[in-house]
């Protein structure tokens, strides 16, 4: 591993406690991190509009990974990169979910988030939105594994998850992994010079990929697995630790 250059950070249950703070420790080392020329960088399953205040709190304008890489922008507001889901396959996955009454589910647009309560309107008008990612949440496990199966036969998907009672869905190929590769191309660096750290499946691939990856204290058992290192939880301040440790050296 050589010098690490970027540092790349899920939000829930990574950078965010579990009253989705940024602690003050994290935060100021966030701050040496950026004063010793490193960049740090929000690799997030949220959108854009729910990621953007903690930039802002931390005073960040460096690039940014929103909806699993469905996005990857050069800072806050400006966009370097978005890859669409199609009308066709989003509509699949809703009328998937609506075969389940127990599953509640989410989608965004590049312009909002819609959920079970809250559907497009007209609700058949799925031509008029631009769409990013769709996901399901089902606390039984059988019916979240017929999902999983169901949608995984279809192809053309990338398919995750942000806990272990939910499901992500991107288009294939669309990765935070992917994300960092095209941030790595326009910062001029190598996938061996960046640090990345989360704590659910959405993170596995960027871990696996990346010179140093970190899985969280709290982190599926899957993601700890595939980590070279495994850090303290989302509520000891474990940016911190990695940006202490690892990327400073002390």
């Amino acid at each position: 591993m050589g010098t690490i250059k970027l540092v790349a950070l899920d939000m829930d249950g990574t950078l965010l406690n579990e009253r989705q703070e940024i602690s003050s420790e994290n935060a100021m080392w966030i701050r040496k991190a950026m004063d010793a020329g490193v960049t740090v960088c929000f690799a997030t399953g949220r959108g854009f509009q729910s990621a953007v205040p903690y930039a802002e709190q931390l005073k960040l304008d460096t690039p940014m990974i929103t909806v699993n890489g469905g996005e990857v922008w050069h800072r806050p507001h400006v966009l370097h990169k978005r890859t669409l889901m199609s009308p066709e396959m989003l509509k699949r996955l809703h009328e998937l979910a609506l075969s389940y009454p127990e599953c509640w589910y989410w989608a965004y647009t590049t312009m909002d988030i819609y959920n079970k309560e809250k559907w497009i309107e007209p609700a058949s008008d799925f031509d008029a939105h631009h769409w990013l990612k769709f996901g399901y949440h089902v606390d039984d496990t059988a019916i979240r594994d017929a999902i999983l199966k169901e949608t995984a036969s279809w192809g053309g998907l990338e398919i995750t998850n942000s806990s272990p009672w939910n499901l992500e869905m991107n288009p294939v190929g669309v990765s935070k992994a992917s994300a960092i590769r095209e941030l790595c191309t326009l910062l001029d660096i190598d996938m061996s010079q960046v640090a990345a750290m989360g704590d659910s499946l959405n993170d596995i691939a960027m871990i696996r990929e990346v010179g140093l990856g970190v899985a969280m204290g709290n982190a599926q058992e899957e993601v700890k697995a595939a980590a070279d290192v495994v850090t303290v939880t989302n509520e000891e301040h474990a940016v911190m630790h990695l940006i202490r440790d690892y990327v400073l050296k002390g």
